[in-house]
């Protein structure tokens, strides 16, 4: 027997048949002999309707983050109690919990909250009954003032995550509408092969650079902990992408040099033109920068030109964070004497993935030599051991990725990926 904790996403759940042909799946684990926890999310676009209903309601003012939190909750809490209705008419008894009544306890910040604990006392009752448990995902509660918090959007992955560390289980499976881990967006690229396994080294870098198909947060969770992690779609029986601690990775003869190929669109790029090149201003920058609570991802500092004392330096963030950060860097520059503040939304990230490039030369030469083959510009490049990041003009991403994957021998010779739900979540 083992311990299986599944999430089904947003898109697996998104109608009644869809929660039907789900609470069937779950049913048949639990008469294979299994446990088996269910993590669930809203259904389809449930998130974000709540979240334009708000707006609505709100008339232009900042709803309180608090309210949110409870507002957002309730997507979960209806597609667990209809997914737990479901299975009980296949003959199975499920109950359904709160991510409180699961014991995912939390810190105050509401919106994006961490997970400081999980106390899954109910849910190993539950289990020991011989029942199915169905646990909300995104959702948890504050330790101090028992307030209802939410993980940040694709926080349903946390959750399940985090359960399957605190129960020890088999296996973590990730359920969404791709057959796993591709080499690349299989919507951007149609020959994207399927990623049988990848270390959690690797699919922290694929997740923190685009790859949408997990969330980051998740990823850190399951390497901390040890937890093999099995992506896989809702919609077939076919076998995902197992993503594992590096300790555990099959070692096959010829290990593939690069995991895959990811991409980022949400990024924008910031540039201090003249920037004082003294000790302490790129430090008093970022620290600015960090201190309005905005993550930064690539950073460029040029060399100070010959006499002028000056230097120009460029960084990506969220696009979404520039109005956060554009007063904190006007009021900057009175401070340090930059002369002008550049921020252009319209970039694309790529980025190049795998552990193998550590003992492979040549790599960085390869992607170089294909972007400048397929006409596209360089504007920024970041490196660490197991990947290379650069960023594009954004429309010219899309070109980038397909040049990049043919580039490094990724294309399937047939069609391998089938986006069944059209989310890729």
């Amino acid at each position: 027997m083992s311990l299986i904790v599944a999430k089904f996403g947003g898109s697996s759940v998104s109608d009644a048949a869809s929660i039907r042909r789900v609470a069937g799946r779950i049913a048949q684990m639990h008469a294979d002999g299994n446990d088996v926890v269910v993590v669930v999310s809203a259904m389809g676009d449930t998130t974000d309707e709540l979240i334009d209903l708000s707006e609505d309601v709100c008339a232009g003012v900042e709803p309180p983050r608090r309210e949110m939190d409870i507002l957002l909750t309730a997507g979960e809490r209806i597609s667990m109690a209809l997914l737990a209705m479901a299975i009980n008419a296949h003959g199975v008894r499920a109950q359904s919990f709160t991510g409180q009544q699961a014991g995912v306890l939390t810190d105050s910040s509401h919106g994006d909250a961490r997970i400081i604990d999980v106390t899954p006392g109910r849910i190993a009752r539950c289990l020991g009954k011989g029942n199915v448990a169905i646990v909300a995902g995104f959702q948890g509660v504050n330790v101090d003032e028992n307030d209802v918090t939410t993980l940040g959007r694709g926080g349903s992955d946390t959750t399940a995550v985090a359960l399957a560390a605190a129960l020890d289980a088999d296996v973590c499976e990730i359920y969404t509408d791709v057959d796993g881990v591709f080499t690349a967006d299989p919507r951007i690229v149609p020959t994207a092969r399927r990623i049988r396994q990848v270390t959690s080294e690797e699919m922290l870098e694929l997740a923190a650079n685009g790859a949408k198909i997990l969330h980051l947060r998740a990823v850190e969770y399951a390497r901390r902990y040890g937890v093999t992690l099995h992506v896989r779609s809702s919609f077939s029986m076919n076998t995902g992408t197992l993503v594992v601690p590096p300790s555990e990775q099959e070692e096959p003869m010829e290990a593939p040099i690069i995991s895959g190929v990811a991409h980022d669109r949400s990024q924008a790029k910031v540039t201090c033109v003249g920037v004082p090149d003294v000790p302490g201003a790129a430090a008093r920058l970022f620290e600015s920068v960090a201190a309005a609570g905005v993550n930064i991802d690539m950073i460029v500092q040029n060399v100070s030109v010959a006499g002028s004392g000056e230097t120009d330096i460029s960084f990506t963030l969220p696009a979404t964070d520039i109005s956060t950060v554009r007063p904190v860097l006007d009021e900057l520059a009175r401070e340090l004497g930059y002369t002008e503040v550049l921020y252009k939304e319209n970039v694309g990230k790529l980025s190049l993935v795998g552990a193998g490039m550590r003992s492979h030369p040549g790599v960085s030469a390869k992607l170089f030599g294909a972007l400048r083959d397929a006409g596209v510009n360089i504007e920024m490049i970041s490196t660490s051991e197991i990947r290379i990041s650069v960023v594009t003009e954004s429309d010219d991403l899309d070109t980038a990725v397909r040049a990049v994957h043919t580039a490094f021998g990724l294309d399937a010779t047939e069609v391998e990926a089938v986006v069944y739900g059209g989310t890729g979540r």
